[in-house]
């Protein structure tokens, strides 16, 4: 399972049906969150995600970005949590940390660890990794890759039993990549397994204009997540106020070749309607959609062998 559930999709003020940002993705069961707006944990009771999360990652300190982990963390620690949490993000990530555990009179029932990322970093999960990529916000930022490991090739149980290979734990042996010996021959697992497989791919942009540094990382996702804050006709606020418009978003993943892009960070003036927004970004690419309060999209894995 990877699946991504939109926890709060709008730009820097909340309205009536849109909170500030904040991603939850649900990797196998591990909860990971990018970017944690105020009224996040409510939002995550709403998607009945649970809150056992393992980290949280920061694409930068505006405020519409961070305000919900106060909260976030007194209620995990109410609930009993004892597991350590993880925040990363940039450049005063750990002052944020050090104050938020100073905040209040309560005591946390669990550790909060902090990490300050550069542009490049990555974070090693066994499966998969987590990557920092510099953005462009005016500001310390970073938006995130996170991809998985290439799979095993597949196993052809037909080719190994033509080689003599009986069925039981020699397949198993093959498969976790150990030669096997039948009748003096030795079998080797290149030759009943496939090539490797690709893992599946999410790029988050966070707050940014587009820049090649996410064009890049993005090459071949399965999503793109990318700031999609205003129309194209407003392109002189985006450019000054550092955020890109839906147009700008399409053409990126356009040159990217990704197979989806969501644009998220939705500003307050499109609560009536996104169809501008939408318009502007079909123009260029058609496999996209404006985030929604609580959608979630299932990642599937790519058939390319």
């Amino acid at each position: 399972m990877l699946r991504v559930t939109f926890l709060g999709t709008g730009g820097t003020l909340p309205t009536t049906n849109r909170n500030p940002s904040a991603i939850l993705i649900n990797r196998e069961g591990e909860l990971m969150l990018f970017d944690c707006g105020e009224g996040t944990q409510q939002q995550m009771m709403r998607a009945k995600t649970g809150m056992k999360l393992n980290s949280i990652f920061i694409t930068h300190f505006h405020a519409d970005h961070f305000l919900g982990i106060p909260g976030l963390i007194q209620t995990m620690s109410f609930n009993g949590r004892t597991e350590p949490l993880e925040i990363y993000g940039p450049a005063w990530t750990k002052q944020f940390v050090t104050l938020l555990i100073q905040l209040g009179y309560y005591r946390l029932g669990f550790e909060i660890n902090s990490h300050e990322l550069n542009d490049g970093d990555i974070v090693d999960r066994g499966d998969y990794l987590i990557k920092a990529i510099s953005t462009d916000h005016g500001i310390p930022s970073l938006g995130y890759v996170l991809e998985e490991k290439k799979r095993t090739g597949r196993f052809n149980r037909e080719k190994a039993i033509e080689l003599g290979v009986p069925v039981g734990r020699l397949f198993s042996k093959l498969q976790n990549g150990e030669a096997v010996v039948i009748n003096g021959k030795t079998i080797l697992p290149s030759q009943v397994i496939g090539k490797s497989r690709p893992g599946r791919k999410i790029v988050y942009s966070g707050d940014t204009r587009p820049c090649k540094s996410i064009e890049k990382e993005s090459a071949g996702a399965d999503l793109l997540i990318h700031d999609g804050t205003l129309s194209e006709e407003l392109k002189d606020w985006a450019v000054e106020t550092k955020h890109s418009t839906t147009k700008e978003a399409a053409l990126l993943a356009k040159k990217a070749k990704v197979k989806q892009l969501i644009l998220t960070h939705i500003s307050s003036r499109y609560s009536e309607s996104t169809e501008p927004l939408l318009h502007d970004a079909k123009e260029v690419f058609e496999n996209v959609k404006i985030a929604e309060e609580l959608m979630e999209v299932e990642i599937l894995f790519s058939d390319i062998a």
